[in-house]
């Protein structure tokens, strides 16, 4: 452990705030389990920010990865490539039929593709309208896109054209529609910026009012998406489609990939050369993501994921009574789900819950988020959840 934080320390640019002595080396993974390099096992409910989907290394991941990697592991994209071909096949089928994908990876650079297309599709309409406390990635313009401003200190000036509305006020995402909006981009579940749940009636008076203007309403699903609400994609709980999503984190099942949908009234609005990523669709991510995908779709595998969260929502909200002023709410939809605090204390909570051997994240200093592997069950998010509840007794003796 020691040569491993020397090493770091020495040779690796510090943006992650990782603490020697307190701050776990990861070194093998199981399902829902992982193992530091000192033997320590922890309950994993954050999968890897939630990459991890069908959790770590699970058999049919592997064993796609490994099957690609003895066939071909790479070649320019100027070639025709049968994994990316059955991956867009798949992803399209689920959600917009007919529409067509661009492979990339990660979500800020799927995310910049779907910027990229908006414009494309009327030059003279180059504003994108985020909403306050997104998150789009960290990219110029993705950044300028993210409704944060603390993200954004330091690397100003931005990409122009970019403004935030109120999450879930339609109203105020009204006012700064104008002629020269390209599109208006949402988070259904703002991830990053404290698991905040999109109203119905707010997505479908976005959908409406893109209708009515012309702008592109685009769904970032980077985190919500692929079965994190119970729904294979987020938009499903709303009955509406967006005209451009975007997708990754959980896609790759471990391996970067990011991915944009585009509906089919937009397909052919980038050409050749206009857009283009070197590893994009890279054969061994797009067959490990088919495996991830063949899962998800698995029969009653989106109900035993409904379930699962109700099962959270369910102890989650006893908190809020069991421990007054501490506990201010739960959030949640699915297994992406979130406790804030009325005290500062989430990091205190996340430290001791990984002295206890659990994984989980903490937000800022109210927020605590756990994202859970979909593949989880019952007895592992209990198990869990018993930690969580212990450390909150102990902080709670505090106040």
């Amino acid at each position: 452990m020691n040569q491993i934080e020397e090493l770091e320390a020495k040779y690796i640019i510090n943006t992650y705030g990782r603490k020697p002595g307190e701050t776990p080396a990861l070194t093998r993974g199981e399902g829902s389990y992982v193992w530091d390099s000192n033997g320590k096992k922890y309950l994993d409910l954050l999968s890897g920010l939630a990459v991890n989907v069908v959790g770590h290394c699970h058999p049919a991941v592997v064993e796609a990865i490994r099957e690609q990697t003895e066939i071909l592991m790479h070649t320019s994209n100027l070639y025709y490539s049968n994994p990316q071909g059955e991956l867009a096949r798949l992803l399209v089928e689920s959600s917009l039929p007919g529409g067509k994908v661009f492979f990339a990876n990660s979500g800020a650079e799927a995310n910049e593709a779907a910027i990229k297309l908006a414009r494309k599709k009327a030059p003279e309409r180059y504003k994108v309208i985020s909403a306050q406390n997104s998150f789009h990635g960290r990219t110029l313009a993705t950044l300028a896109a993210t409704g944060q401003p603390k993200h954004r200190k330091g690397f100003e000036p931005l990409p122009e054209g970019f403004t935030s509305a109120v999450f879930n006020d339609l109203d105020s995402f009204k006012n700064l529609v104008d002629e020269q909006t390209a599109a208006i981009m949402v988070e259904p579940v703002q991830g990053e910026g404290g698991v905040y749940i999109a109203s119905e009636k707010f997505i479908k008076g976005l959908r409406k009012l893109c209708d009515e203007t012309g702008a592109l309403l685009i769904f970032d699903e980077v985190q919500c998406g692929l079965g994190r609400t119970g729904r294979m994609w987020a938009f499903e709980n709303y009955g509406i489609k967006p005209d451009l999503f975007t997708t990754a984190k959980g896609l790759g099942g471990g391996l970067p990939i990011g991915a944009m949908v585009a509906a089919e009234p937009y397909t052919e609005m980038l050409q050749p050369g206009e857009h283009a990523s070197t590893f994009g669709g890279n054969q061994v991510v797009c067959k490990a993501a088919q495996a991830v995908f063949k899962i998800l779709q698995e029969e009653n595998f989106m109900e035993q994921i409904r379930h699962k969260g109700s099962q959270v929502k369910t102890e989650l909200e006893k908190w809020t009574a069991s421990y007054p002023g501490l506990v201010k709410e739960f959030r949640g939809s699915g297994l992406i789900c979130a406790l804030e605090f009325e005290k500062p204390v989430a990091k205190e909570v996340l430290a001791r819950c990984t002295a206890e051997g659990l994984l989980i994240n903490a937000i800022g200093e109210h927020v605590l988020r756990l994202l859970p592997p979909l593949t989880i069950t019952e007895r592992e998010l209990g198990e869990g959840l018993k930690i969580i509840e212990w450390v909150l007794k102990e902080v709670s003796s505090k106040y």
